[in-house]
Formats: structure tokens, C-alpha cells, sequence
């Protein structure tokens, strides 16, 4: 099985394809990626260079990514050569661009926020100067962002100056309660599975997910919604593999989609400790169109994310990391990445416990604990 990417989420589906011993072939840009040193054969080669992948997709049986912005190209000919390939090349085209992607949400009637697209940062200027487009709104990169990057909430003339002039889309700000996710898995067969809704807490100022809580605490009637329009978002898109879809939650208890991610996903980490089958085997099982797992969870589940401190940078240090393992039910990931930055993501923390509300004590009391910082 060849993977496209080498970072963590790779690292974590190699610990699963050993189950099965599933022989597997990484590509990455980085030759320190966390998949490097474990996977059976490890190949140098940039995602996006055409030859790169198509050379890389020639040695394999079965092609699967980590992360999305691959060469589209090039996997669209190895598909045409005979090649399996999960997520398939169609659906990697959507998903690349959030334009595409809210394009798609309108033709096919799935609930989104209202949303305005530009080719270039002028015409976003000239919407604004006559009164087409109003603030605040939010602004986001059509193609790379990736853990708050690329999104912003503008509010003024002064929140244009430093944007980047590149393909955007605007959209409505919405006021919501929760920003929820739902994790599908579908099989070439067609056998759908959902994981639980998950609830996801934001950083104020990355604008990444600190939080992901497992059940999300919402009414009964709210979930059954969020399961409904996932799984129509899953069987639109005709999709193999596994799907998570971020909501929000609005005031009026509406579902919105926001986001779709092709492939394992920050929102089903908790899954590892909390789930009989966890997200990185469920991706597994569907793109070799094995029997889904059951994605019930056995006990609450909470996933923190260790990012690296402010004001650290060089190589990683986890400080109190003895301290947070002696707590019951505590679990830590590290991805393996040498050198921390602010807010680069370093791995992360499992807490599971029978009562959420306790889970969730615990994990703000790992969050004040451990510190991602530079030796």
C-alpha cells in the first residue's frame, strides 16, 4: 500500500496496516517525516510534482493519502492505468478547492453558510467599496489552508491589509453554539458506518482545535442531524474511505457544513483509546473494502492537542510529560517531529474516562501541565 504523506496522521496508520501486515511505501518532501523511520520502503519526492507521484503510484498496489494537496493529475492517469486509488482522484479535486466544495454543497442541497467566490483579492475589494459584500465575513484561502491558516475573520478595511492575493471565498458569519464533526467510512460495497458526533473547542488565537470531546454534548435530536447530513455529504460525493465533515451548530440548532477532510481526521483521534475500531483501521478497512469495524465507543473520549508553546522554537522538549502519565486513563501521542514553533502541532492527548464531564476536568489539567517548548 502506498501512502502520499509522511506526517503523523501516516504514522498512525502505519501502527494499524502492522496489524494486518499490510507492507507499506511512504512519499514525503521531508526526509525526517515521522513516517520515515517505520514504514517498509520510504521515497523523497514532492506531493504535488507531477512524475513524483505518478513514478511513486507505479510501485504500488493500492494508493491512499495522509493529506490532500496531492497532484490531482497524476493520480487521475495512474486511476486511468488500472490503479486503486482511495480517496478517489474525482473527489480529491473537490475537496482541494473550498470553492469546489461549497459549490458542490449547493448542487446537491447540503446545508452550508451563504458564500460569495473571487478570483483575486481586487474583486473582494471592489465587493466590499460597493456595498456587495458587507463586514464582518469570514475569509478563507480556496486551496492549501490547513489548521487555521488560510482562514481569517475580517471585520474591517484594516483586517484586508495583509491577506494574500490569491482564489477566496467570503462567507456569512454565523452565529453558532458548537463546532461539531462526524467521521463516515464507506466501502467500494457501499457499507456506510458513522463514528459518534464529536464536539471540537477552538484556540482563541490559532483558530485550531484544542478540544475534541467524544460524545459532543448536544441534544439527541441535534446528532441524529449532524449523522443525516454527513452521510449525505458521503453519498454525493460517491465517496471510499474515510470522511470526516466539520459542522457548526447554529443558534436555531441548524447544521451547517463547513469543511470535508478525505482522509483520518484531528476530530477522530480520540478513537484510538475510546472506540472498538479506530478511525486509522476504519480507513484501513474501507479503502480495501474489508468489513466496516464498529464505531461505538467503549467510554468518553477526549483529544488534546500539544502544540508547540509561544515563544518556542528549535528542538522539542515535553516538559511534565511523567507528570500527566500518571493520571488514570491519560495517553499521550507524540508525532515525532524534531523541532517545535508556536503552535505547531506535536502530538497529542487521550483521555478516557466512563463520565465526559470528568474527562473533561482531566484534560484541562494535562493541558496546564505538559508544555511543548525548546531544549
Amino acid at each position: 500500500m502506498g501512502v502520499l504523506g509522511g506526517g503523523q496522521l501516516g504514522k498512525m496508520l502505519l501502527a494499524e496496516t502492522h496489524k494486518f501486515d499490510i507492507q507499506t511505501a511512504i512519499l514525503d518532501s521531508n526526509k525526517n517525516a515521522p513516517c520515515a523511520q517505520i514504514c517498509n520502503r520510504f521515497e523523497l519526492g514532492d506531493l504535488l510534482d507531477f512524475e513524483a507521484v505518478y513514478n511513486f503510484g507505479k510501485t504500488v498496489d493500492l494508493l491512499t493519502i495522509e493529506i490532500e494537496n496531492v497532484n490531482i493529475e497524476a493520480l487521475e492517469q495512474l486511476e486511468k492505468e488500472g490503479l486503486p486509488i482511495f480517496p478517489k482522484p474525482e473527489n480529491l479535486r473537490i475537496i482541494q478547492s473550498k470553492a469546489k466544495q461549497k459549490h458542490f454543497y449547493i448542487d446537491h442541497k447540503i446545508p452550508t453558510a451563504p458564500f460569495s467566490y473571487f478570483a483575486y483579492l481586487e474583486e473582494l475589494h471592489h465587493s466590499i467599496e460597493n456595498d456587495i459584500l458587507i463586514f464582518p465575513f469570514v475569509w478563507k484561502a480556496a486551496r492549501f489552508g490547513y489548521d487555521g491558516n488560510g482562514v481569517k475573520i475580517v471585520r474591517s478595511f484594516a483586517d484586508l491589509e495583509n491577506l494574500p492575493n490569491v482564489e477566496c471565498i467570503t462567507e456569512l458569519l454565523i452565529p453558532f453554539k458548537n463546532e461539531l464533526a462526524v467521521i463516515v467510512a464507506r466501502n467500494k460495497n457501499g457499507e456506510t458506518t458513522t463514528y459518534p458526533v464529536v464536539e471540537m473547542e477552538f484556540h482563541p488565537e490559532a483558530n485550531q482545535v484544542e478540544y475534541v470531546i467524544c460524545p459532543a454534548r448536544i441534544e439527541e435530536s441535534v446528532a441524529k442531524k449532524a449523522q443525516e447530513v454527513a452521510l449525505k455529504v458521503v453519498n454525493n460525493l460517491d465517496f471510499i474511505g474515510l470522511l470526516a465533515i466539520e459542522m457548526f451548530q447554529t443558534t436555531n440548532d441548524e447544521i451547517l457544513v463547513n469543511e470535508v477532510a478525505p482522509r483520518p481526521h484531528n476530530s477522530g483521534h480520540y478513537s484510538i483509546e475510546a472506540s472498538y475500531t479506530n478511525q486509522f483501521e476504519q480507513h484501513l478497512r474501507s479503502i480495501l473494502n474489508l468489513p466496516l469495524g464498529n464505531t461505538e465507543s467503549k467510554v468518553a473520549g477526549i483529544m488534546l492537542n500539544l502544540v508547540g508553546e509561544e515563544g518556542f522554537s528549535g528542538q522539542v522538549f515535553y516538559k511534565n510529560i511523567e507528570e500527566v502519565l500518571k493520571i488514570p486513563g491519560v495517553t499521550p501521542h507524540i508525532y515525532g517531529k524534531k523541532e517545535t514553533r508556536p503552535f505547531r502541532k506535536m502530538g497529542h492527548v487521550t483521555i478516557v474516562n466512563k463520565d465526559i464531564e470528568k474527562a473533561r476536568e482531566i484534560a484541562q489539567k494535562v493541558k496546564e501541565t505538559i508544555r511543548v517548548i525548546a531544549k
